[in-house]
């Protein structure tokens, strides 16, 4: 068995949705997770925060306009009259349902039960959808088995034990269909695995049923060397091990949600990404095997802060870095580079939530200097720090001022910190330096 997972920009239009029936009706078992319908978490989002801020009416104008989209999807979609009465039955009940949200007090859970409708709707109009052109397809609710525990992470064994019994209990289908996304927490409330949670669902899945593969399907074809909406000419990558992909996924190829990796890396299981709008390319596959060597791709994270700690007791003191630490693990802040001398330590943080806090912490026993607007680029390839072509890339540095460089932290991975006004003009820059001389 697979599990498929299609993302937004799949399902957002009748065509593609169309075009995703053909992929999947391919006589072989699988299971189907879908994201919301590209445009809809935004507008729940919006919804949500218009609640929050106590605009009502904003919120029951926003209702009803993406009401009306899902019933232009509705007439476009379903053509015979009993599902499409079933569909429309379904889609008014989630739109009262909203509106029946509109005077609530805001909290987490409710906004977290706002932005869960779009993969009930996709996955529930998806389905009928499926039955109208005589498939033989099951609808199985995310709600009934996806769980997180206390910790936020995959309940696994609750996943997998409840997965299977509903799958057992349920017709015999070609076909399941699953949200993404939404899950239940450990108390057996409403929560989600984030934005881009959808391929994580995908690999959750996958990995607790022990799937032969898991195909992440996009609108682009596969993991590029460099982000194409910067660079020219950029390709896709064939192959990609599994820590190559994590690094990818986590310094900002958009392609991929950073955890995917990590359930199907524990599980051994291939992953694919394809372009469903182009299904005959070969896309990338991430696997426990690797081939080539060297620098195979680039990509850029944005709205990095810098932190440079600097205090003279440091020097030849140990303890110092526990205390530094200490704090960001208080505030739960995690850090994503470091370097230190004999008097500083710099870093880098990209969830700037707790700043103000952090900085009075640190100020107590050191002196402190911040950076915005930084962009961290990460260049990644298997030992790629011990690749004999690698020195290349130190070339750009007389065109560009980097504020740091983390090498050896990883085989596979080398990070530099710039201005994020400069971070086009590094990517084309390393693009030309190193793609001209590595061969992928």
């Amino acid at each position: 068995m697979k599990v498929l997972k299609f993302g937004g920009t799949s399902v957002g239009s009748i065509k593609n949705m169309k075009l995703v029936k053909e992929i999947i009706t391919d006589n072989e078992k699988k299971i189907v997770v879908l994201s919301a319908m590209s445009g809809t978490t935004n507008s729940l989002v919006e919804i949500a925060e218009f609640i929050r801020k106590g605009e009502q009416n904003k919120a029951i104008d926003c209702i009803a306009e993406l009401h009306k989209k899902y019933q232009i999807v509705l007439n476009d979609l379903i053509e015979v009259s009993n599902l499409k009465q079933d569909v429309e039955d379904y889609i008014n009940s989630v739109f009262e349902f909203l509106n029946s949200l509109i005077l609530d007090s805001y909290s987490e859970l409710l906004y977290n039960k706002i932005v869960a409708q779009g993969e009930l709707l996709s996955t529930f109009i998806f389905t009928k959808y499926l039955i109208q052109e005589k498939i033989n397809v099951q609808l199985l609710p995310a709600l009934d088995f996806m769980r997180i525990d206390k910790a936020n992470e995959p309940d696994e064994f609750y996943i997998k034990q409840n997965l299977q019994r509903i799958i057992n209990e349920s017709f015999p289908a070609d076909i399941y269909i699953t949200q993404g996304f939404i899950c239940l927490d450990a108390m057996g409330k409403i929560a989600n695995l984030q934005r881009g949670g959808s391929d994580y669902t995908a690999t959750i899945i996958g990995a607790v049923m022990n799937a032969d593969e898991v195909e992440i399907w996009t609108d682009i074809d596969g993991m590029h060397n460099n982000d194409p909406r910067f660079v020219e000419n950029t390709h896709a990558i064939s192959n990609l091990s599994f820590d190559e992909a994590a690094e990818l996924a986590y310094f900002g190829a958009k392609i991929l949600h950073p955890q995917t990796v990590m359930p199907a890396r524990e599980a051994n299981i291939p992953v694919r990404l394809k372009n469903t709008m182009e299904p005959t390319s070969y896309g990338t596959l991430i696997s426990s095997k690797y081939k080539g060597e060297g620098i195979k791709a680039i990509a850029a994270k944005d709205n990095i802060t810098a932190i440079k700690i600097k205090s003279a007791r440091m020097l030849l003191a140990h303890g110092f870095l526990k205390k530094v630490f200490e704090i960001f693990e208080k505030y739960e802040t995690s850090i994503d580079m470091i370097t230190t001398s004999e008097i500083a330590v710099s870093l880098t943080i990209d969830n700037d939530k707790n700043l103000i806090s952090i900085i009075e912490e640190l100020e107590k026993f050191s002196s402190v200097e911040i950076d915005k607007q930084q962009s961290i680029i990460c260049l990644v390839g298997h030992d790629v720090v011990l690749h004999p072509e690698t020195h290349r890339l130190f070339e750009v540095l007389k065109d560009i001022s980097v504020r740091m460089i983390s090498y050896g932290g990883s085989n596979n991975n080398i990070s530099l910190l710039v201005n994020t006004n400069d971070k086009i003009t590094a990517l084309k820059k390393l693009n030309t330096y190193i793609f001209e001389a590595v061969t992928v």
